[in-house]
């Protein structure tokens, strides 16, 4: 079978088409790129049996006939969270908490950034919107630097791109030359839910739901845990 989903679901869909395929439900290969691409891609028409996406833009392309609607199903809770270069000197904090006390200390550490990095993706929009209500796009201005697609914000750290990252968790753990401080503060948190769809184009379609709702079962939760992500309720 056939999938498409976004980067920032790339690493923990690896690890449930291997449970999948474990299962004897069937093989799942899984191209991830940007959440744009991917997108349009399958609004072109692509063939594609699974579609792994923002809940926002797989309910998009399910209102256009690409994706079945009565299938697109809640798969993982994902948070934003704050990054640095691993050579930074500021005081590392557990990712598991927030980075900083509240969005105050947030929009100091903005204002004291060289170069800011967030993604193309639905976090990227969010963050984005929230720094243009805070009033201060023009403020930072080309300090803003929005990753190229495909192309995931811990790499721009990593090459000393960008001092201060904004990414998924689940993008930034274990990612070479990146030190991440936490997640958001709960005042500004920024939170995606990520779904699944069997795509209109689907050759078998009823082998897709039978995947689809492994996917959701608890019996895979672990495995999602394991990739910082959180189980929708």
């Amino acid at each position: 079978m056939k999938a498409i989903s976004s980067m920032a679901t790339r690493l923990v869909l690896a690890d449930l088409t291997a449970a999948a395929a474990a299962e004897r439900l069937a093989r799942v290969d899984v191209e991830s790129v940007g959440g744009v691409d991917a997108a349009e891609r399958v609004a072109a028409g692509e063939a594609f049996d699974l579609v792994f996406l923002a809940s926002g833009a797989l309910s998009r392309l399910a209102a256009e006939g690409h994706v079945d609607a009565e299938t697109v199903t809640p798969l993982v809770l994902s948070q934003v969270a704050i990054a640095v270069p691993s050579g930074s000197s500021e005081k590392a904090v557990r990712p598991d908490g927030p980075a900083f006390a509240d969005a105050a200390g947030l929009r100091d550490a903005l204002r004291n950034a060289t170069r800011v990095g967030y993604s193309t993706g639905p976090s990227g929009t969010a963050l984005a919107k929230m720094i243009d209500d805070w009033g201060m796009i023009s403020e930072l201005g080309d300090r803003l630097v929005q990753a190229r697609p495909g192309i995931p914000v811990a790499r721009s750290l990593a090459d000393g791109e960008v001092d201060l990252g904004f990414q998924q968790l689940s993008e930034l753990v274990g990612q070479p030359g990146v030190r991440i401080l936490g997640v958001m503060p709960d005042d500004c948190a920024i939170d995606t839910l990520f779904s699944g769809g069997v795509a209109t184009a689907s050759a078998d379609q009823a082998r897709a739901r039978k995947v689809l709702t492994f996917f959701a079962s608890a019996a895979v939760a672990p495995i999602k845990a394991q990739h910082s992500f959180g189980v929708p309720a």
